[in-house]
């Protein structure tokens, strides 16, 4: 059995960032051959993201990265906020989404097998997991290009919890930048009325309008009131109709229509809406970054 040294230990580590014991036993698994350590390594790290695939990665960050006429958002998720917050699992959103911006996948999927100094994007997630001992995902990404009358603008709110990214036409920067503070504090849905599909408008005005009758209103101003409300109901959900955070007397549209533009498009990510989370004590969560 070949002799392991501290150096080939550190120089495993350096090129890996997983643990001290975890380099010394690749290395003595492979006898001291170093490429095959890192093979070692890889395929553990394979094992443990597939031992892990059934687990729930809720917790992450969001980031946004902008080049010339083109921006995209990312969301990268893993199991706690401990590893979200960790520099190993800061460096790879910021890698993964520094290589969507560049190539333009059309979906996760395409992500996933983009190359990045001679491995896969998921290679890098293999990795990672390796290194924290959760799962990681490459949840959804949009990568938006713009026109060069056009600017972009956008937010990260608690280091990227929230993340939303805002195209405008005719503004600059600022004006966007204020519109994605906007729209990750209100949570809009949709950019404008007219991007409300029918049977969403159809759903809810019949909503209001049992609602309506159920209060024991008279049938013949129950339209008028659902009318009403159903502007309100748009009101809230539309980005261009929500009143402007920093200035209630003017809608989102108005604020960017008196600094000379329009609205043209917004993304906004949360991390982990949508996904059941599993509960979890504080001292449960600890002690399992410690095993």
């Amino acid at each position: 059995m070949a002799k392991i040294t501290a150096a080939q230990v550190k120089n495993l580590r350096d090129k890996t960032s997983v643990g001290m014991m975890d380099a010394k036993k690749a290395l003595v698994a492979s006898d001291g051959d170093e490429k095959k350590a890192l093979e070692f390594l890889r395929e553990k790290g394979i094992a443990k993201a597939q031992k892990k695939s059934d687990k729930v990665a809720a917790a992450g960050l969001t980031r946004v990265v902008e080049n010339g006429n083109d921006a995209a958002i990312v969301e990268v998720n893993a199991e706690t906020d401990f590893v979200s917050g960790n520099d190993d699992f800061k460096n790879l959103i910021d890698l993964i989404a520094a290589k969507i911006l560049e190539a333009k996948p059309a979906n996760v999927e395409e992500a996933l097998a983009l190359d990045v100094d001679g491995e896969t994007i998921n290679d890098k997630i293999i990795n990672t997991t390796q290194i924290t001992g959760e799962k990681i995902t490459l949840r959804r990404f949009t990568v938006l290009t713009k026109g060069d009358d056009e600017s972009f603008g956008y937010y990260l709110h608690n280091q990227g919890l929230i993340g939303a990214l805002v195209q405008v036409k005719n503004a600059d920067e600022t004006v966007a930048k204020h519109v994605a503070m906007h729209v990750a504090a209100t949570k809009p849905e949709y950019l404008t009325k007219d991007d409300v599909p029918s049977d969403r408008l159809a759903s809810e005005k019949e909503t209001l309008k049992k609602e309506a009758l159920n209060e024991g209103k008279p049938e013949k101003i129950v339209e008028k009131m659902v009318e009403g409300r159903l502007h309100k109901f748009l009101s809230e959900i539309c980005l261009a109709d929500q009143e402007f955070v920093m200035d209630s007397d003017k809608t989102v549209a108005e604020y960017v229509k008196d600094n000379g533009g329009e609205l043209s498009a917004f993304v906004r990510y949360e991390v982990g809406e949508g996904i059941e989370k599993q509960e979890q004590s504080f001292v449960d969560e600890v002690n399992s970054q410690i095993k």
